[in-house]
Order: C-alpha cells, then sequence, then structure tokens
C-alpha cells in the first residue's frame, strides 16, 4: 500500500487493514512537503486502528529533483493558490515512479498486489483504470512477478472517505494534505487545504484540522 499520510491513503490502509496484514509503502522523491508528511506519518502509525495488522513502513527513495527543476513548484514548495484547479498541481510521472519503485519491494517481499488511493474525479493520466491495468501488465512481466494494482477508492469521492475514516476510527486530525506546511499544522492557503476543508464540509464532519491561515 502507497502511503502517504493524506487522508485518502491514511483511511485506505486503515479499511485495508480490516481484511488482511498491510505493508505501507512511502517513496521520496524529494519534494518539498516530505519531511513534514514523514513526521505526520510517524505520528499516524503509532495511533489506533494502525496499530493492528500494519507493517512498519518501508522507506524507499526516487530522488526525481534531477528531472524536475530546482524552479518547479513542488521542489522549491511554492504550490498554486488555495482557489485553482488540481490540473495545476500535476506533477509529471509520479505515479510512474512511486509504482515502480514499490513494486520491486513488492517482488522482492512476495507481495502480489499493490494498493493506492486515487478518488473519483482524478484528472491525472497516471490515475486511470487504463493506466493501472497496463502498469499492471508491465510490471508483472519485467519483474516476473504478478503485480496487481488496485484503487480501491477509486468510485468514491474525498467527503465519502471522510465518512468511512470516521467509522473505522482513523484519527483525519493527524493525517496531512498540504502542499506547504507550516510546521505541523496546514498551510490553509493551497489548494489541497481547501479541498480538504470543503470536503469535511461536504461530509458533515467537523474538521479537526489545525491551519496556519
Amino acid at each position: 500500500m502507497l502511503l502517504s499520510g493524506g487522508l485518502d491513503s491514511a483511511v485506505l490502509v486503515a479499511d485495508e487493514a480490516a481484511r488482511a496484514v498491510v505493508q505501507p509503502i512511502y517513496v521520496a522523491a524529494g519534494l518539498a512537503w516530505e519531511a513534514a508528511e514523514l513526521r505526520a506519518l510517524e505520528r499516524l502509525l503509532g495511533a489506533a486502528p494502525f496499530d493492528r495488522r500494519v507493517r512498519p513502513l518501508a522507506r524507499l527513495g526516487a530522488d526525481m529533483r534531477d528531472v524536475y527543476p530546482a524552479s518547479h513548484w513542488a521542489v522549491r514548495g511554492t504550490p498554486p493558490a488555495y482557489d485553482t484547479p488540481d490540473e495545476d498541481v500535476y506533477i509529471e510521472g509520479r505515479n510512474i515512479v512511486l509504482l515502480s519503485k514499490a513494486a520491486v519491494l513488492c517482488a522482492r517481499r512476495g507481495i502480489t498486489r499493490l494498493a493506492l488511493g486515487p478518488l473519483a474525479g482524478n484528472p491525472f493520466p497516471d490515475a486511470t483504470p487504463a493506466f493501472f491495468d497496463e502498469m499492471s501488465r508491465a510490471l508483472s512481466r519485467g519483474l516476473g512477478h504478478p503485480i496487481a494494482i488496485a484503487a480501491p477508492f477509486a468510485a468514491l469521492h474525498k467527503a465519502d472517505v471522510i465518512r468511512l475514516g470516521v467509522r473505522l476510527g482513523v484519527p483525519l486530525g493527524l493525517t496531512l494534505s498540504c502542499m506547504n506546511p507550516a510546521g505541523e499544522a496546514h498551510c490553509g492557503r493551497c489548494s489541497k487545504c481547501r479541498e480538504r476543508q470543503q470536503a469535511f464540509a461536504a461530509a458533515g464532519v467537523a474538521d479537526p484540522t489545525v491551519y496556519a491561515e
């Protein structure tokens, strides 16, 4: 399971762990918010319901700063503004890199299913069912080991995920969905913070998130 520490992947880990043992995987690519994500993951994975059926986090690296220039917003930590569309935060090839690195670990450990948490309406070309099907075939062939890529939340919206997280007892306030975190707080200014705020409102759940603004 690819785990970033955000709402979607955290709830997905809890949902998967209700039925099977989960190996969470974090792949660092050299982006500005990763140190904050790892701190959030340390707090999150120490809490219920992650103390059952969830193995210790596997930390991998696939530094993309030799591909993305130093001026790239995700490297500099200067994300697009609060009211910008999802398309403005597209990071080319990110799922290709994350899935490829994680799949090698899965093959070495005898794992045959690799899950991640894209939601309904995701506009990016590396988050479509067709992409995941083709990537599964390519990784399975290239590794000589079956790898099925699963996106169990592909029909859900973030409000649905929040409601599920509440039912599963996920400490949603410990998750991090921000592209420019201020210490342990969300910035409150980026489009991921806006998406998070709107989703809690749509779910009818009080937002436990600490925002810097």
